[in-house]
């Protein structure tokens, strides 16, 4: 049975040793699952397994959730201040900081990202999101109505109870943390299911709860696949509430599960296919950089990837030899290099769902401009991809890939103007088309706008169905703006104050000051 690991890491930018529990975390213990399950974890870069931890299933969500729900009731919930909690929260982000070597090494090692990536931008943002979201604590505060001379009224934002958070394997801990933070800022409890791939900075993060002082029962950690734990949290009738970030295929199975169940609340964050639409008067070299960026970050797995590229006829030739490259010259290979830029997908199945994108846009017609084929023998690296060619019904436009796979259309217009011209060739647009076309999938999730001209910018913004628009930049959010989609991409808002609405309810009360019967 799977109890604990220690991995000794000997990389030229981290050595050190990393010794944590591998079971679930349940009720401030961790313990063994009811069904003793275990899964083999797999380092992507090797192929080769990493650790055995201990696999939770249906009884053992519903052990956490009862654990959950005691302790929202006896010692956590209305019964604890806001500044006791936004204490708790900044002693965890002390102690995030505190540990940040040891979290990005678990990071480049379980998710394949780089250790450099996970040190200087995933946890950084991890502890920041702990102290916003502890600095919201004990400002949770409704709002004064005198509705008639003989009555008052007000509003209280009481918190939910139970909240399931259900977390991906690109982003493990910070996504985790943008459910856990605000969650527990408004005074729920939570039972969290990372996914089977990529737990064990979640279960280190136990570790930190645990030395933090949070009560027992406050936070429940259970590993274990969709289709048995995340399909027990949607089912049970403990948890309020779901929060979900991942694909919309599951995010629909959530829905239906709580639809069945007790009607809980959900918010979703799900699929993308955000277009990047770069005119004439862009600057190109910073274009080029942030479309980089914006698709080959994270080796593409990211919802809000900048996959589909709109260039202006003007730049498109200088844009796309620059972009070429750029992409090019992108490092791939072993997470623990300080060279490296794009590490492996994350597993085999994930590395076969990209190779059969790129062959139905090679089957469809498009142009394999760059890339398309594995790099090197080991582990489950693709080469960074460039399609050109592509035209709007193709899969490589209109699905999301989550790969290092970019496809590049070109678009004509009259300076300014949002006139539709005759299409050349097969992806050849007007301004206006090209809008069209940006909104032509079932996503919302976000998108870029690059120019020099703030009515175009903002225009065409605005006529964008996204739920987030970047402007001459990309894949750079802000902790205090929220973060969600349109259409298919979602609902409800993960970051800012925005967030803190998925985790409470609004109750109205009502005192009589005169009426008389």
């Amino acid at each position: 049975m799977a109890s604990t690991c220690t991995y000794q890491f000997d990389t030229t930018i981290y050595k050190g040793a990393v010794t944590f529990p591998t079971q679930l975390f349940i009720n401030g213990e961790f313990v063994d699952p009811v069904n003793k399950g275990t899964i083999d974890l797999i380092n992507p870069a090797t192929c080769k397994a990493i650790a055995r931890v201990s696999l939770g299933d249906h009884e053992d969500i519903e052990i956490a959730a009862q654990a959950a729900r005691a302790a929202f009731k006896e010692h956590w919930g209305l019964k604890v201040s806001g500044e006791a909690r936004s204490k708790l929260l900044h002693k965890l982000a002390d102690l995030v900081d505190a540990n940040t070597d040891q979290i990005a090494a678990l990071e480049a090692l379980n998710v394949g990202k780089t250790f450099h990536a996970a040190k200087a931008m995933d946890l950084p943002i991890t502890g920041s999101l702990l102290r916003y979201y502890a600095g919201w604590a004990d400002k949770l505060q409704g709002k004064s109505i005198q509705t008639t001379p003989d009555k008052i009224g007000f509003t209280r934002h009481e918190p939910i109870g139970v909240v399931g958070a259900i977390v991906p394997w690109n982003f493990p801990l910070s996504t985790l943390i943008m459910k856990l933070a605000p969650a527990l800022a408004c005074g729920n409890t939570i039972v969290a299911k990372p996914s089977e791939f990529t737990p064990l900075s979640a279960l280190y993060l136990c570790t930190l709860i645990r030395e933090a002082g949070f009560p027992p029962g406050v936070v429940n950690i259970v590993p274990g696949y969709g289709d048995t734990a995340g399909q027990a949290v949607g089912e049970s009738m403990i948890i309020d509430k779901v929060a979900f970030t991942g694909s919309t295929l599951t995010g629909r199975k959530i829905m239906e599960a709580a639809a069945r169940s007790n009607l809980k609340k959900i918010s979703l964050e799900l699929g993308g296919k955000s277009p990047s639409i770069i005119f004439n008067d862009a600057d190109v070299d910073q274009a080029v950089k942030w479309a980089i960026n914006g698709i080959f970050m994270n080796q593409g797995e990211l919802c809000v990837a900048g996959s589909r590229i709109y260039v202006q006829e003007g730049i498109y030739d200088d844009f796309l030899q620059k972009f070429t490259e750029s992409a090019q010259c992108l490092s791939v290979g072993d997470p623990f290099s300080p060279d490296t830029f794009q590490g492996p997908q994350i597993s085999e199945r994930q590395f076969k769902r990209v190779m059969d994108y790129i062959k139905s846009g090679q089957a469809e017609g498009a142009t394999l401009r760059l890339g398309g084929e594995r790099y090197g023998t080991e582990g489950y690296f693709i080469q960074p991809t460039i399609f050109t060619d592509c035209t709007p019904n193709m899969k490589i436009v209109q699905e999301e890939i989550f790969g290092p796979v970019a496809a590049i259309m070109k678009f004509s217009a009259e300076e300014g103007a949002l006139i539709f011209h005759v299409p050349v060739g097969n992806s050849f647009y007007g301004v206006k088309e090209v809008i069209e076309q940006a909104n032509n999938t079932t996503y919302g999730l976000a998108c870029s706008v690059y120019t020099k001209d703030i009515d175009r910018a903002m225009r065409v913004a605005s006529n964008i169905e996204a739920g987030t628009a970047w402007v001459n930049f990309s894949n750079w959010p802000d902790l205090g703006l929220p973060v969600g989609g349109f259409k298919q991409s979602g609902m409800g808002r993960d970051l800012g104050e925005d967030a803190l609405e998925n985790y409470t309810n609004v109750k109205a009360v009502h005192i009589n000051i005169g009426i008389k019967i």
